[in-house]
């Protein structure tokens, strides 16, 4: 297939059979194949952005810290043609706070007649897909409507930034870096269309490991670059992530913000109990003996059978669950933390996980671009334009597969 977007020679490559490679491979101006800088005044404007469970790979393979390792890649990047380089925590910022607000509205409206209880995240395309595709109801009404990171970033991009550029958004095409194949998925699916203009969100998404595989077969000088905000001259000085050990942290977070708007607790540092296995931990508040809140953490398809067994049966102790398709969580994705067998790089994955570590802890609510945010994109934080911006609505199993979909 060709890349519509580019008349380079070297840009003119087919697309492997599987409609899942067409999100990684048709990339215009990158010509990723290669390595290579293409004329980019053949091109629209070329957008990347990196997920942050995506740089502690990068900082890993480059032996660099995680900021370090953003520059890195940022420069290789623009030394292909890329115009912008964006890092997707600020889209994780809001799916994280309208987490923590829909959960709130859910426990204090919840009832046996009406059960809005318990709350599932939405962050995971594999988890929302195996529950759209495959368990439908009673599952998908207990999915939280927040959008994930990668469906906000696409809204910022090709409705924020392209505004205040004076772009049409179909005058963007974005990049999405990810550590997961779900991703690609995601970026698929058609019954999701960026928020107020109707455009796709992601026009692609290449995982870390493609990402790193290009790098490795490039031979361009590469100076390292600052990565770029949506604001203008602005760049990002320092890599900031959110208070999870190997994911956006929606558990820590709801956790504290529900602590405190429902039972006025101050919770600083979050306790997890490990119970079936190190995949399936507990977090609770309690009060006089009594428990308050029990929020619980369900990494891997193994734990999500038995949360999802439990929750048919009716016999589901939690108020939340932070939900993962990867065993591990987002820095195990498959795009960057496997081994040439196919197995899980256990290695690699404690060097990224140490890497991430070290990442300084930045909440959602401290960050003044959000608020800018809210109020100059979204009319505020609680307008009509922010539950069409940033939630959705699910699909179930009767509803026909868009034409790129997959079967489970």
């Amino acid at each position: 297939m060709k890349c519509e977007h580019c008349t380079r020679k070297e840009c003119s490559k087919k697309t492997k059979t599987d409609d899942q490679e067409n999100a990684s491979v048709d990339v215009p101006s990158l010509a990723l194949e290669n390595g290579e800088k293409c004329d980019t005044s053949q091109h629209k404007v070329l957008v990347v952005s990196v997920c942050p469970q995506s740089l502690p790979y990068f900082a890993a393979k480059f032996r660099l810290s995680v900021t370090d390792a953003s520059r890195r890649l940022c420069g290789f990047l623009k030394s292909l043609g890329v115009h912008y380089v964006f890092d997707t925590t600020i889209a994780a910022d809001f799916s994280v706070l309208e987490s923590q607000k829909e959960f709130v509205r859910r426990f204090r409206q919840h009832s046996e007649e009406e059960p809005a209880l318990p709350m599932l995240t939405s962050a995971c395309p594999g988890w929302v897909r195996y529950a759209e595709r495959v368990l439908g109801h009673p599952v998908t009404p207990h999915l939280c409507t927040a959008k994930s990171p990668q469906q906000i970033m696409g809204s910022l991009v090709k409705d924020y930034f392209a505004r205040r550029q004076n772009l049409s958004p179909d005058k963007i095409f974005h990049v999405i870096v990810a550590p997961c194949y779900d991703r690609k998925l995601e970026a698929l699916r058609e019954d999701v269309p960026t928020a107020l203009h109707g455009s796709r969100g992601a026009d692609c998404v290449l995982t870390s490991g493609e990402v790193v595989q290009i790098m490795e077969q490039s031979d361009l000088v590469v100076k390292d670059a600052a990565v770029d905000t949506l604001f203008g001259g602005l760049k990002e000085e320092e890599v900031r992530r959110h208070d999870g050990a190997s994911s956006d942290g929606y558990l820590a977070h709801v956790f504290r913000h529900a602590a405190k708007q429902l039972f006025d607790e101050d919770v600083g540092e979050v306790t997890y109990r490990t119970l079936r296995n190190k995949d399936f931990q507990e977090v609770t508040l309690e009060k006089n003996g009594e428990v308050l809140l029990r929020f619980a953490a369900a990494y891997g398809f193994r734990n999500i059978q038995n949360v999802v067994l439990k929750l048919k049966k009716g016999r589901f102790p939690y108020h939340f669950v932070e939900v993962l398709a990867c065993a591990g969580g987002c820095l195990n994705g498959r795009g960057q933390a496997q081994a040439e067998d196919g197995r899980a790089d256990k290695a690699l994955l404690r060097q990224m996980e140490g890497k991430y570590a070290d990442v300084p802890v930045r909440p959602p609510e401290t960050s003044a671009h959000v608020q800018e945010l809210y109020r100059e994109w979204l009319d505020g934080a609680d307008s009509p334009r922010v539950r069409e911006a940033l939630h959705t609505v699910y699909q179930g199993p009767g509803l026909p597969a868009a034409s790129r979909d997959i079967k489970w």
